[in-house]
């Protein structure tokens, strides 16, 4: 059997498919954990500290050094993605309830889930759609969307734009586990090489972990919501994402397109935020299902649309060259 190729099928698979099991063990087996005990108790509950080593391991894997056009470029997209979800913050918070919508259509919606979804960019998916429509330099690009994941973006973003304040100390806690993971990596490459093979091999435990603090009939109210919000996250991110890669990062839009995506990690920030900041804990498991539902959506569509741009931008050159031909043509 074939279980890891199948899995992979599905977009962002490794994250979701876990998640969903974990899902299905909490919403008909809410008490399996305590009941189980021991080991199996802590895979099921321990998202947090799986996502502290994961957080570890991901710093290590990020190198310091890199060529200036990849720098410039990831640069680009990456500020753009984090000032696009600042600002949509910042507009959220004043016609969002703080505990999110609870009734109607937009139930379950929340400045956090909006967040969420729209600061880390599915740095995986942008690589592999760049390696096939764009050059090396633009696949490389995804070597700064690692510092986007987790929930060190989001702490920042819902803190300066005055929606949650955190404590010194709680913030540093957050991210220490990534900075110490980021200075062995750079200082020993063999560390590096050795920490960064876990990054892959720890998504599907923290994503087991993190299903199962979701009830499916939470997924099942805001199906129809997330999938308006990962349209909304394309759109929102997406044109700026476009114009700041063509004005900015030097390149044709189609960068900005391919990282107009959610990220997989982005599903167990709703979850990390809550337990730092007891406010959200309200909202954490709508916005988890909200994130998850724009990672299926987002993953999908976005390669979808970078191969349409890519192909016009293609087109559009070739028609050029042709018509410049002709032109030189006539002179002679």
């Amino acid at each position: 059997m074939h279980i890891k190729r199948a899995i992979e099928k599905v977009p962002g698979g490794m994250m979701l498919v876990p998640l969903f099991i974990g899902a299905l063990c909490h919403t008909f087996a809410p008490d399996s954990g305590k009941y189980l005990g021991s080991f199996s108790n802590g895979l099921i509950t321990g998202t947090v500290p799986i996502l502290a080593v994961w957080f570890f391991c991901m710093g290590a894997s990020i190198k310091l050094s890199a060529t200036g056009t990849v720098l410039r470029k990831s640069g680009t997209l990456v500020v753009t993605k984090i000032a696009v979800a600042w600002l949509v913050a910042a507009l959220a918070s004043r016609f969002i309830p703080e505990h999110g919508v609870e009734i109607g259509f937009f139930a379950g919606l929340s400045t956090l889930a909006l967040v969420a979804s729209m600061d880390m960019t599915n740095g995986g998916l942008y690589a592999s759609i760049m390696q096939q429509y764009g050059s090396k330099e633009e696949a490389g690009a995804f070597v700064l969307m690692s510092l986007e994941s987790g929930p060190l973006m989001t702490m920042v973003i819902l803190g300066t734009a005055g929606i949650a304040s955190f404590e010194p100390h709680v913030f540093v806690g957050a991210v220490l586990p990534f900075l110490v993971g980021f200075a062995l990596g750079n200082i020993d490459p063999e560390l590096r090489e050795f920490f960064g093979k876990a990054v892959q091999t720890l998504i599907p435990f923290f994503a087991f972990a993190l299903g199962n603090t979701i009830n499916l009939t939470v997924i099942a109210q805001t199906g129809l919501l997330g999938v308006l919000l990962g349209l909304s996250v394309i759109v929102i991110t997406g044109i700026p994402l476009m114009l700041a890669d063509k004005f900015i990062g030097g390149g044709d839009g189609t960068a900005g397109i391919a990282a107009s995506s959610s990220a997989g990690a982005a599903v167990a920030t709703p979850v990390l935020i809550a337990e730092m900041v007891p406010q959200f804990k309200a909202v954490a498991p709508a916005a988890t299902a909200l994130v998850a539902t724009s990672v299926i959506v987002t993953s999908v569509l976005v390669p979808i649309l970078t191969a349409m741009w890519s192909r016009r931008i293609k087109n559009r050159a070739v028609k050029g060259k042709v018509n410049l031909e002709d032109q030189m043509a006539r002179i002679k």
